[in-house]
């Protein structure tokens, strides 16, 4: 399926020479294109919600207690403002760096957005990333929670933290192994008084993702934790029936990247 992000890439710089030689003369041609881009744009956005709400209600659930969060890596803030303008608000991105050149300014314009981390966060990032994000859903190792606490201590309070665990246990990736969840948790909460509210995982390419968000749900009820950031594009139907709270999806929205 063809993204919508090169078209508006594309549409952006058109539309800073249009204001530039003469305002308001935008090509008709230009003009057409760009309300049908968006139009795709919005019907894949409410597939997806229309799929999260049939998992939910098939599962016996509230379709209200599962929130679309929208990847929005590498796309254009015009695409990220169609989205904004028909009412959504909760996005998530992986990196702290492309985060700083978008959102500050989507802010500005739009109120009550709720912005995820999803990527690896390195430790010094962490004062960047706490001033941008208000969901870090990547805690992972000790350094980072030592981090996170000592920010902390200067600020007062910290966005919201779920704790990433690598259910694949996969070497290439991120998260903290199954088999010492439990003491990170802990070490967490004891050694450096973070508040971990859930946890996120990322299943393994090519293996059925249920047992993976099964697993997670099943660490998350020992430590009574609420919070399950679980699916993407391939499997939020299933983690929307196995608990999640919270999916992350960006490709059945915006499309494959070109």
């Amino acid at each position: 399926m063809e993204g919508v992000a090169p078209v508006f890439e594309a549409a952006s710089h058109i539309l800073y020479f249009c204001k530039i030689l003469k305002p308001g003369a935008m090509p008709a041609r230009l003009r057409e294109t760009l309300t049908m881009d968006a139009t795709r744009l919005l019907d894949r956005y409410h597939g997806v919600m229309e799929k999260i709400a049939r998992a939910a209600r098939e599962a016996g659930r509230d379709p209200a207690s599962v929130q679309l969060v929208i990847a929005s890596k590498t796309q254009p803030v015009e695409a990220i403002r169609v989205l904004l303008e028909a009412g959504h608000r909760h996005f998530g991105e992986n990196r702290v760096q492309e985060a700083q050149a978008k959102w500050p300014g989507l802010r500005q314009e739009f109120a009550g957005i709720e912005l995820h981390l999803f990527g690896p966060l390195q430790t010094n990032k962490v004062r960047d990333a706490i001033s941008l994000f208000d969901v870090i859903e990547t805690v992972d190792r000790k350094n980072l929670a030592l981090a996170l606490a000592k920010e902390k201590g200067r600020i007062g309070q910290l966005p919201r933290l779920l704790a990433e665990i690598n259910t694949g246990e996969e070497v290439q990736k991120a998260g903290v192994a199954p088999g010492d969840a439990d003491a990170f948790l802990l070490y967490c909460a004891e050694d450096c008084g973070l508040e971990i509210e859930g946890l996120m995982c990322i299943p393994p390419a090519g293996e059925q993702a249920s047992p993976h968000f099964a697993l997670l749900a099943q660490i998350a009820a020992r430590h009574g934790l609420k919070t399950l950031s679980m699916g993407m594009t391939a499997d939020f139907p299933q983690a929307t029936q196995l608990g999640a709270t919270h999916v992350r999806v960006g490709t059945a929205i915006f499309g494959e990247r070109i």
